[in-house]
């Protein structure tokens, strides 16, 4: 019995009965020899970390565009935030702890420039839309390496695809996933504003304080400890009636005052223009593109998609050169 098999083993006799465990994967797109170390989900997590768009979340926009200062959350942060907070509560329910990890590393290896301002402005301009989620999917199917994809399992591609509020993910580590998103950026972007002098702890209505705690970490601590005892020994993920109400209304609260706050979104008018300008530019000008790109319209993909697919991929930094390059002159630069 190799290392992998004794770790699958494992997974069924410590895991709980509601957990998706390795051995019984539904598999990948291309079938592929079984690692003799690694279980299928931790090998998908090494693909994803190892990956290239992985690296650029570390350049994109989360909610504050090019902030004055070095602790606010970029994209990557974000994305290693929703990770250990899956992680704890995957732990707590003995669900699978490596596909949660590998889910939540990858859900948003799609996501543009400029945070949701980019994705507006790509879902505007290309006739077959434009969604984070479905982009990130495309990514580990087709982007990466060159057009060869990363080949992940069924489970944690369903969990990326799944992963926002109209989801409904297959597996209860997917759900997990989900949920750990929300909570994520719920809590961080309420901290980064307060950093910014947008809010002020005290600003949270009373009701919402009152039940889930008076500080960011508090109302942190008390989701992943209410997700934790409302799902122990259920093949569901809950949360308990109050605060889940609670999360909806601090979510609406954040939706208020910092999501529409100029302070904060005043900026993203621009960046909308830019990535619909950067869009335009390729597709008049289709063989300024790298070759792995043009690869694939040579493959019979969709030039538009394929434009969205380059232009998406870019971090802000990247799409602001670019977009200096090509329609700044030089002697205006400074």
């Amino acid at each position: 019995m190799n290392i992998r098999e004794n770790l699958e083993k494992w997974e069924e006799e410590y895991l709980s009965p509601y957990a998706t465990l390795s051995k019984n994967s539904c598999g990948r797109l291309r079938e592929e020899e079984p690692c003799d170390i690694r279980p299928v989900f931790q090998r998908d997590r090494d693909r994803i970390i190892h990956s290239k768009s992985f690296r650029r979340l570390k350049d994109k926009t989360q909610v504050f565009l090019s902030p004055m200062g070095d602790h606010y959350r970029t994209r990557l942060t974000h994305t290693l935030e929703v990770s250990q907070n899956a992680r704890t509560i995957a732990r707590a329910l003995r669900l699978n702890e490596e596909l949660v990890e590998a889910i939540a590393l990858g859900h948003d290896l799609g996501h543009t420039p400029f945070g949701h301002a980019g994705e507006r402005a790509l879902n505007r301009v290309c006739p077959y839309g434009f969604d984070h989620a479905m982009q990130s999917v495309r990514t580990v199917d087709l982007l990466e390496k060159d057009g060869q994809g990363l080949n992940l399992t069924f489970e944690v591609r369903d969990g990326i695809r799944n992963h926002q509020t109209k989801g409904h993910p297959m597996t209860l580590e997917g759900c997990i996933v989900r949920l750990s998103d929300k909570i994520a950026y719920i809590h961080h972007d309420m901290d980064d504003a307060i950093r910014a002098g947008i809010l002020k702890e005290s600003d949270v209505p009373c009701g919402i304080r009152e039940i889930i705690g008076e500080t960011t970490g508090d109302r942190l601590d008390h989701f992943i400890h209410d997700i934790v005892s409302e799902s122990s020994k259920k093949d569901r993920i809950l949360m308990s009636k109050p605060v889940a109400e609670a999360m909806r209304q601090l979510r609406l609260f954040m939706f208020e005052r910092v999501y529409t706050n100029p302070q904060a979104k005043g900026e993203e008018g621009k960046a909308e223009v830019l990535m619909e300008t950067l869009y335009d530019y390729y597709m008049h000008h289709i063989d300024a593109m790298p070759e792995d790109f043009l690869a694939l319209i040579d493959r019979g993909e969709a030039r538009e998609r394929v434009v969205c697919d380059y232009v998406g991929s870019m971090t802000d930094r990247f799409a602001l050169a670019k977009y200096e390059e090509l329609f700044v002159p030089k002697s205006w630069r400074y």
